[in-house]
Formats: structure tokens, C-alpha cells, sequence
């Protein structure tokens, strides 16, 4: 199973906050949405939507451990994740989790080139999997069961 199925079966609405926004705006966002994350987008003429970063709920409790309530009037850029983790439509489910487990995160940003065309979290994969539960895991995360089984 690919990126792309599951975007075709979720749909690809994206939760994104600019850059400039405050980590209380974030919030309110991802609550209105129901995610755990957003995508921090900047939105320059020149270069058009372009993503600079990933903030999650994860990211929100550690700063306000960290730096206290104040954190909140902060800009999202202060705590959001740069650079973050991505993949492509055509990459294996197994690939995916495989970027989840080794880094710690909960979502990925799906990029189609430098365009944003979607996002996967843990729990659309766990609903994925769920969905397909009558198949055999080797159909179903698209990954070779060993001749023996």
C-alpha cells in the first residue's frame, strides 16, 4: 500500500498555519480541524506557499513546560519542528512508519515535488490498517511475509 491510497481514501485537506501566527492560534486551529498538527506554511510572492515546518500538540506541551503560559502569545516558528520529516505519494506505508518509529513523530507532510498535496498521521495509518484487517499483512502494508508462514 503507497502515501497515495490512503490520501485517496482521507482526502487531502491540509491543516496549515503561516508563519506569523501564534502558538494560541495554532492551537485553536488544530481543535477546529481535529489534528494533532499543522503544517507552518510562509507565504512569499516570489516563491508562493512554501512549508517551513510541522507544530504539534507534542511541540506546544514542551514549551509550555519548558517557558511557561507566555509561549502561547509566542509566533508558531518558535516551536514548530523545521525541516520536517516528508514523503512522497508514491512511498510504501511501511516506509512511513518506518520515518514515524525512527523519529519520533506523529505526522508526516506529503510532498509532490515542493507542492504540499497532503498529510498522514499514525492514526490514519492505524485506520488504514484497521480497514483492511481481512487481507493478509503482506497485502495490506505491502511488505513480503516470509515463505515458511
Amino acid at each position: 500500500m503507497r502515501v497515495e491510497d490512503i490520501l485517496r481514501k482521507k482526502g487531502t485537506r491540509i491543516g496549515m498555519v503561516r508563519v506569523n501566527e501564534t502558538v494560541d492560534t495554532a492551537l485553536r486551529l488544530m481543535k477546529t480541524e481535529n489534528t494533532g498538527a499543522l503544517v507552518v506554511k510562509d507565504v512569499c510572492r516570489t516563491e508562493g506557499n512554501t512549508v517551513v515546518g510541522v507544530i504539534s500538540e507534542r511541540d506546544v506541551v514542551r514549551g509550555l513546560v519548558d517557558r511557561g503560559p507566555d509561549v502561547l502569545k509566542q509566533p508558531v516558528t518558535a516551536l514548530m519542528t523545521r525541516d520536517p520529516f516528508c514523503c512522497h505519494p508514491s512511498d510504501t506505508v511501511r516506509h512511513v512508519l518506518s520515518l514515524m518509529d525512527e523519529h519520533g513523530i506523529r505526522h508526516v507532510p506529503v510532498l509532490e515535488g515542493t507542492t504540499l498535496v497532503g498529510v498522514v498521521s499514525v492514526r490514519d495509518l492505524i485506520r488504514r490498517q484497521l480497514e483492511d484487517a481481512t487481507l493478509p499483512p503482506s497485502e495490506a502494508w505491502n511488505y513480503p511475509v516470509a515463505a515458511n508462514q
